[in-house]
């Protein structure tokens, strides 16, 4: 079965509609490696149950996953140790504060971190991953990462290190996880395997194949492969959906309807469950969507990508809901 090229030129024709809505973001500025990447880039890939691949755009620009991270993190620790030893440690509520906010700590005090997709929450994951050391751990997170899109990863190490130098929000953070008796380990480990998480390279083709294995619920339909539970996945489609697009979620969830986490590098990992019941044809069977644009708007979710999701999901009707 042949790749539908209808498909292709909409995909190609949509890249070059939404390119304009970078000048409604900007780069990270915050983070100097990212600040200093085009803010005109934009890319998508998309997959379907059959491994036919859809790319249109700068699909060969590599970035850095970033809060991306934060859901498959999640999912790798949920792996190794059980979905609900994890979730003793890290609740699944939105919080609606800033994705770096310590206010939450500070006026509700909770015995946990409201959710995996927060850095205070993403943070306490990413100590508790397997290993006795932060490499160890960040190797474990690697191995997993591979293992889904089946060929190695790397870390952009000029990313890393100029995250590890502006990354004070982070620290504070951590000292106060550490206080509250969340972090096992030390701060400075802790920021570490979060730092290298947040570094490793990726490609909008990389994204789309989670995206596909995350939709079929930790199965990969076109290996054969089950990477983990339907539990698990579900879980994670939930965050996803509640508090994977920053404080755009609910905005995001209502106008675009896919289960989604976002980067400030400008990165996009959706998921789009079958919808056979859908008026449609295409990608009825579920796909995997991975975007690039890294010009993020004030929520820190890409300016440019989150208008074409928008469009692609009206347009196909891939909403879930």
């Amino acid at each position: 079965m042949q790749n539908n090229p209808l498909i292709q030129q909409q995909l190609e024709a949509w890249i070059q509609e939404n390119k304009g809505h970078a000048i409604l973001g900007t780069t990270a500025q915050y983070i100097p490696a990212l600040g200093n990447i085009d803010p005109s880039l934009l890319g998508i890939c998309m997959v379907d149950e059959d491994g036919h691949y859809y790319c249109a755009g700068d699909t060969d620009k590599e970035f850095t996953l970033q809060s991306i991270s934060k859901a498959l993190t999640f999912i790798a620790l949920s792996c190794h140790y059980g979905l609900e030893f994890v979730l003793e440690r890290v609740d699944v509520e939105p919080t609606g504060e800033a994705f770096n906010s310590i206010i939450p700590f500070e006026i509700h005090r909770p015995n946990k971190p409201f959710n995996p997709f927060i850095n205070a929450g993403a943070i306490t994951v990413s100590a508790l991953l397997p290993g006795p050391t932060s490499q160890k751990k960040y190797e474990y997170l690697l191995s997993f990462l591979e293992s889904l899109v089946g060929h190695p990863l790397e870390m952009d190490q000029e990313v890393y290190d100029s995250e590890w130098k502006t990354s004070h929000r982070n620290r504070a953070l951590a000292y106060y996880l550490k206080e509250a008796n969340f972090l096992e380990i030390e701060v400075e480990e802790a920021l570490d395997i979060y730092i290298s998480q947040c570094s490793i390279k990726i490609s909008v083709k990389d994204l789309a194949l989670i995206g596909l294995i995350i939709a079929y619920d930790g199965y990969n339909p076109i290996t054969k492969v089950k990477h983990f539970s339907d539990e698990i996945a579900q879980v994670a489609k939930v965050l996803m959906v509640t508090c994977g697009m920053y404080n755009s979620s609910g905005n995001f969830a209502a106008h675009v309807g896919i289960p989604a986490k976002s980067g400030v590098s400008g990165g996009i990992l959706a998921a789009v469950p079958p919808k056979l019941h859908s008026q449609t044809y295409e990608f009825r069977a579920g796909a995997g969507i991975g975007v690039y644009g890294p010009a993020i708007d004030a929520t820190g979710n890409s300016a440019a990508g989150t208008m074409m999701l928008r469009q692609i999901s009206k347009e196909w009707d891939l909403s879930i809901f």
